[in-house]
């Protein structure tokens, strides 16, 4: 805006007031206050309706991926006992992968057998879950027992256990896992999946 001022002319910019967030007046743009706070509220609702079903999406899926990790094991201890009937169901995870070796340059033996090429799988957590065989304790190991457990309370919500015959069964963590001649956990309840 110029203006004359004893015959001087000073140039003053308009100060334009812009309010984005309005009062309520009709007319001026903008938001009110209440129409901001009604958008954060809806966009926090669904977010509070959405983050667990992810999570419990997720926590599914790891269970879906120990079962079917489960099954590798189990094939991997049959394969490994029609192959080393001196030393029968491998006690080790370890035992039935790659163990640090190269299955393509060196020859499998009891101890490196390459059954299972996952090394995650072999190292015995994976897609949190840990995994553990625990053998009969003869020589040759005549039965093995074969569990995940979740690594914490996000990853799953249930142990798996099998033996040898390769029969699932699915527990709360912490119930007693009675399958063939070992007893793994303590506690009781049951898990459905």
């Amino acid at each position: 805006m110029l203006c004359a001022f004893r015959g001087y002319v000073c140039a003053m910019p308009t100060v334009r007031k812009t309010r984005y967030i309005k009062s309520g007046t009709p007319g001026q743009p903008g938001f009110s206050l209440v129409e901001v706070l009604l958008v954060v509220m809806v966009i926090l609702i669904i977010a509070a309706i959405a983050i667990p079903n992810l999570l419990h999406g997720k926590m599914r899926a790891n269970e879906a991926a120990a079962v079917v990790s489960m099954q590798t094991i189990h094939t991997a201890e049959t394969l490994y006992f029609n192959t080393y009937p001196e030393v029968g169901y491998s006690s080790s995870l370890a035992n039935l992968g790659t163990n640090g070796t190269d299955c393509d340059k060196q020859k499998p033996s009891s101890t490196n057998a390459c059954l299972i090429m996952d090394d995650v799988l072999t190292s015995g957590l994976k897609s949190g879950y840990v995994f553990e065989i625990v053998g009969d304790g003869n020589k040759p190991t005549a039965a093995y027992v074969v569990s995940a457990t979740p690594a914490s309370t996000v990853s799953g919500r249930c142990t798996i256990a099998a033996n040898q015959s390769g029969e699932m069964h699915f527990y709360v963590p912490g119930a007693t896992l009675n399958i063939g001649p070992r007893s793994v956990g303590g506690g009781g309840s049951s898990c459905d999946l």
